[in-house]
């Protein structure tokens, strides 16, 4: 099958490539090359070429022949300040809506979308007394004075966190968060006007070899290994407790190339799956991890700062993954950290 993946010499899109071309198929890759992500001197994979996806002239002819676009081109991070929301919007959003009105043009019908965990916004939670609720955002006093946990809204104990699967409602609550959410309604709008099927791929926190280093946008494993690469400890804001699942690039791409292949032979209409480990982890032990992989006599700082607007807990169910695409993740955290810890960054 011929693919056109977008976003193609990034982290992850570089990797679906591979991965979708060792598994015999046709890639055609397209890559604005951002700076954000790419730094001054991009490196362009075999078959890529740069294009902005929300150039409909450029856009165009990439189409011809193609039989599953993989779009994996954003703009990501949280975003630096409110002054970023053009950019989301238009590499994220208006992007998004040129691909998919080129793909009805060009008769493509099959698409498998970058989506992510921060659609999901505060997670799920669980209190003793009421049940499942839904906790309001943390005040800012009680974040000063280091009361970092969710409270019941009804009866104010501390809540627990809870597995999100996809049925969870989608609630963004960052830049970065809005613009995934708006990708994934407009694909869902389009697969029920045009009968295409899409397959939204949830990640959650991806990291590997060839993750962009010291930018304001760069994953928090790739903060503190850029870090420890000073000699310098890990900052591990709040208490270090917030629960994450942490994910293998090389996982997500072998999500991708299941999702490519379901859309390919049987599935119709627009399906969601989180894309995780199902293995969970605090965001301090991923700090220790990396630094007792490295051998260092650095540990953690805890630093008790935060950051407006980030959520406490997000830990993903990965059951529909499992069930809808074959899909289980094959790398343990712990062991991928450790990996991580050596590895080569973007």
């Amino acid at each position: 099958m011929r693919v056109l993946v977008t976003g193609a010499a990034g982290f992850i899109g570089s990797r679906v490539g591979e991965v979708l071309r060792a598994a015999g198929h046709d890639v055609v890759g397209v890559d604005v090359l951002l700076p954000a992500a790419h730094g001054p001197n991009p490196v362009m994979p075999p078959g890529c070429h740069r294009v902005d996806v929300g150039d409909p002239g450029a856009l165009g002819p990439m189409l011809a022949g193609v039989d599953v676009v993989v779009h994996q081109a954003a703009m990501v991070g949280a975003g630096v300040d409110a002054a970023d929301a053009p950019a989301y919007g238009g590499h994220n959003d208006f992007a998004t809506t040129v691909l998919l009105a080129q793909m009805f043009a060009a008769g493509v019908r099959r698409l498998v979308l970058a989506s992510s965990m921060v659609v999901y916004g505060q997670g799920r939670y669980r209190c003793p007394a009421h049940g499942l609720v839904d906790p309001l955002p943390r005040r800012r006093a009680d974040l000063d004075a280091g009361n970092f946990e969710h409270r019941c809204p009804l009866c104010d104990e501390a809540l627990r966190w809870q597995l999100v699967d996809e049925d969870a409602a989608l609630r963004p609550r960052s830049l970065y968060a809005a613009s995934k959410t708006a990708q994934e309604h407009y694909a869902l709008a389009w697969s029920e006007s045009t009968g295409g099927s899409v397959v939204a791929l949830r990640y959650h926190n991806v990291y590997g070899p060839g993750m962009p280093r010291d930018t304001p946008y760069s994953g928090v494993a790739a903060i503190f290994r850029s870090a420890l690469e000073k000699n310098e400890p890990p900052r591990v804001f709040e208490d270090g407790g917030q629960m994450r699942d942490f994910v293998h690039v090389d996982d997500v791409a072998a999500a991708n190339l299941a999702a490519a292949h379901l859309i390919e032979s049987d599935h119709h209409g627009f399906a969601a799956a989180n894309v995780c480990s199902g293995r969970p982890i605090s965001i301090l032990d991923v700090a220790t991890a990396l630094c007792d992989a490295r051998g260092r006599s650095v540990s953690p700082v805890i630093t008790g700062q935060y950051r407006s607007g980030d959520v406490r807990h997000i830990v993903a169910d990965p059951a529909r993954a499992t069930n809808l695409l074959g899909f289980r993740a094959g790398v343990d955290p712990q062991a991928g950290l450790h990996e991580f810890a050596f590895a080569p960054l973007r």
